[in-house]
């Protein structure tokens, strides 16, 4: 009796690691954000189990089964169709009632999109925040508002026809000259980082429509130095 949380590559087949594949091989049965997706990653590896369908529609409706299911001496693996359940993706709402029930849970170590991008993004990396995706509607404004201010490195996930219209939110939040990078199609034979202001990136990308998953690595927050500061009130008094 037992859940696994199996990261998943992001792009590259070959990044799984031996431990997972052992997961896979041993679990009862996979749980899976999409079946087409895990049935040809576990076809690569010659891996034979029943794939059962579990995603951000249905996870309310079909939780009791599957903790039933664990509760009766099964082992399930759950899989996300790129990186580490959880994150971004479906995992939550099981793993939290598996907690509440006292079915042991293991999340193995393994891929996940935002950190290759943090640590090739030449920001700081010594103290960030994920965000995930920002708000489509509610929220939006405030969460932008929020994170102007924010003094460590922000992370942020976003799709590609949103990209543009989301960089000229963060230069009008952020400020112009803020120091970002773009990174997608991570580990993929197009991948790209393209690293500039906001203000260079949004008019980029206006002209140029990315292709697959993004990942946005912002610079934090720095106040401005005494010196700018008192240069400031300097020209304020001329």
């Amino acid at each position: 009796m037992k859940l696994y949380l199996v990261p998943t590559p992001i792009g590259n087949l070959t990044d799984i690691t031996l431990r997972a594949l052992d997961v896979l091989k041993q679990a009862d049965a996979v749980l899976c954000e999409d079946t087409r997706t895990s049935g040809f990653l576990l076809k690569h590896y010659d891996i034979k189990k029943p794939l059962y369908a579990y995603h951000q529609h249905n996870e309310h409706k079909v939780l009791e089964q599957l903790i039933s299911q664990l509760q009766s001496g099964k082992t399930l693996a759950l899989l996300t169709d790129a990186g580490t359940p959880g994150i971004s993706d479906p995992g939550y709402l099981l793993l939290r009632e598996c907690l509440k029930h006292d079915i042991p849970v293991e999340c193995l170590p393994g891929a996940t999109a935002f950190v290759p991008a943090l640590v090739q993004s030449g920001l700081p990396t010594n103290s960030f925040v994920f965000e995930g995706f920002l708000p489509l509607k509610k929220g939006r404004k405030t969460k932008l508002e929020q994170l102007a201010t924010e003094p460590r490195t922000i992370i942020l996930y976003e799709s590609p026809h949103r990209l543009a219209k989301t960089l000229e939110e963060m230069k009008a939040f952020f400020g112009a000259t803020r120091q970002a990078t773009v990174s997608r199609e991570l580990t993929k034979m197009f991948e790209e980082t393209r690293r500039d202001s906001l203000e260079n990136l949004a008019a980029h990308y206006a002209q140029h429509a990315p292709k697959g998953e993004i990942v946005m690595v912002i610079e934090g927050y720095q106040p401005p130095s005494k010196k700018a500061a008192y240069k400031r009130d300097d020209e304020d008094e001329d």
